[in-house]
């Protein structure tokens, strides 16, 4: 068995944020990741990372358009934090080595996005997330952390309410292990792969927060799934934010600037829940092209397109045979970011002490019902730092708790009967018709006629996961039975979203329920939190939200 003070699941920019404050204290922190480091998916990131930095803006006016875009859903201390803290942890990055585009006065360039008063996105062209990530890594390997990657933690193990560390599955060596630890952070990012167009990397399976559920952790707000407005056509692949920012156009199949109709100040520039659902109206009002909408940056000319967002145009040019230089580019929405996830404080705590997550694993909650596009780099940069900080205090005071193995040794049983199945069922079949069905089912529009039929869905491909066999019987190097453990993984938070979604009657920033066509505060201005109860079915209760200094009132651009 493996030991440490401190045990970080997930290797992305929440991970890595807070193993450098551990690290840097003296910490025992070890990293335990899926994937090498720098494939973790916050390298996906494109667009940029918001600050309030110039004399005319203020962290203040952030703080609005921020409780604002979270259709007042929000809690307003968490999103306090994130906007007043956001100019000093982006300085401290660049004092790492990250690298960000400059103005013309050589401090950091800043471009518009959508819901923001003010352009308070810091970039570096369109791959922040990348430059990000690869800045943060070379710190934790400065400190010489130990990092054990590809190892799949399957489990937490816990004693008498108390953290005590994760069961983990070491896919080189086929291998199960116990890993002690006095505290666990779970940065374990997302979920996309419950939906069939997303942005999202293959690993994004909702690991970490299925994990936190099965121990007693509830999730909160797991409904609200954020729909991006610009993904590929035929891929789903990410299209940055940032390309409207720099003044693209979005057309319809008349050559028609449409978000005109649907957001006439803002226009593009439209918080994402606005502009996905402008564009899914478009299509299913029959202005589409082919299934999806134009995004046209010709305008801006090739050498600022070459500059400012060239993975985009590499992008458009091998997965839809576009050249944006010459003819707009084919996109739709696409899943791509969970403002619900696992409940924590503003410091990352869980309810199950010595557990914390950070990132879009966790749910703090600083984006409500929608998240402005970037403030998802800024949630894992200052809340992975303030959960660092947090832990570093918490072990001081603790010692060890009692490991117990067995654990371990259920997990590894699991994962021999998947490997000795007979059953005729293949996980890669039913996580497909699982995606399918919740693109069509529970997606940018709503209805509950329509999610009841991806409930019973769900309940059937339940019934047929048990049936699940693999083909690959190997010891080495298993991906065949990592896939098959993540497919019930995402089941289980497909379901939490289908019947959360069904509960809240109400529409309200990415959840939007066609039979229940406004806002609700006066039943709804709460939010929901699932658990799972001795049978296994999903309980929901109610928290409320926290609100400082913005009434809620008419959410328009």
């Amino acid at each position: 068995m493996l030991k440490h003070d401190v045990v970080i699941v997930g290797a992305g920019l929440a991970g890595l944020r807070a193993c450098i404050e551990l690290r840097k204290r003296g910490v025992d922190a070890v990293i335990v990741s899926k994937v090498y480091p720098t494939r973790s998916h916050s390298g996906a990131a494109q667009g940029g990372v918001n600050a309030a930095f110039d004399e005319n803006d203020s962290w203040e006016s952030h703080f609005f358009d921020t409780v604002k875009g979270s259709d007042y859903i929000g809690d307003q201390d968490a999103i306090e934090i994130l906007t007043s803290e956001a100019p000093a942890n982006i300085l401290e990055l660049q004092k790492m080595g990250v690298v960000f585009n400059r103005n013309d006065d050589g401090g950091i360039a800043q471009r518009p996005f959508g819901g923001q008063s003010f352009p308070r996105s810091c970039y570096y062209a369109d791959a922040v997330g990348h430059m990000m990530l690869h800045g943060l890594f070379d710190n934790v390997l400065k400190y010489d952390t130990k990092i054990i990657y590809e190892y799949f933690v399957t489990s937490l193990v816990v004693d008498n309410g108390k953290i005590s560390g994760v069961a983990a599955y070491d896919i080189k060596e086929g291998k199960f292990h116990g890993i002690a630890a006095k505290a666990v952070l779970f940065a374990t990012g997302g979920y996309g792969q419950v939906y069939s167009s997303n942005t999202n990397a293959l690993i994004n399976t909702g690991d970490g927060m299925s994990v936190a559920i099965k121990a007693g952790v509830p999730l909160m707000d797991m409904e609200f799934v954020q729909f991006h407005p610009t993904t590929l056509k035929s891929t789903g692949i990410l299209v940055t934010e940032g390309a409207r920012g720099e003044g693209a156009y979005l057309l319809n199949s008349l050559g028609v600037r449409f978000m005109s109709k649907y957001a006439p100040k803002a226009m593009e520039l439209a918080p994402r829940d606005v502009v996905a659902r402008a564009e899914q109206t478009e299509i299913n009002e029959g202005r589409g092209v082919d299934g999806a909408i134009l995004l046209d940056v010709r305008h801006l000319g090739k050498e600022k397109i070459m500059e400012k967002l060239p993975q985009i145009m590499q992008l458009s040019i091998d997965f839809e045979g576009v050249n944006p230089i010459y003819e707009p580019i084919p996109i739709r929405p696409g899943a791509h970011y969970s403002m619900g996830g696992i409940k924590t404080d503003n410091n990352g705590r869980t309810v199950l002490e010595g557990f914390y997550s950070a990132g879009e694993s966790a749910c703090v909650s600083v984006h409500g019902a929608n998240r402005l596009g970037g403030n998802s780099l800024l949630d894992t940069i200052v809340f992975g730092r303030r959960a660092g900080i947090d832990i570093a205090d918490y072990i001081k005071n603790v010692d060890f708790s009692k490991f117990d193995e067995s654990t371990v040794k259920r997990d590894e049983e699991i994962f021999e009967n998947i490997k000795k199945s007979a059953g005729k069922e293949r996980h890669g079949l039913l996580k497909t018709e699982l995606q399918e069905d919740m693109r069509k089912n529970v997606g940018v529009f709503r209805e509950e006629s329509l999610m009841k039929k991806a409930i019973e869905k769900i309940e059937e491909l339940k019934e047929r996961a048990k049936n699940v066999g693999v083909d690959d019987k190997s010891h080495l190097f298993n991906t065949d039975i990592i896939e098959a453990f993540e497919f019930k993984n995402i089941l289980l938070i497909a379901e939490i979203i289908a019947k959360g979604a069904v509960m809240r009657q109400e529409s309200r920033g990415a959840h939007y329920r066609n039979d229940f066509p406004e806002r609700d505060d006066e039943k709804w201005l709460k939010h929901t939190i699932a658990k799972l109860n001795s049978k296994g079915g999903i309980d929901f209760d109610f928290s409320p939200v926290k609100i400082t200094k913005f009434k809620p009132q008419p959410r328009t651009y």
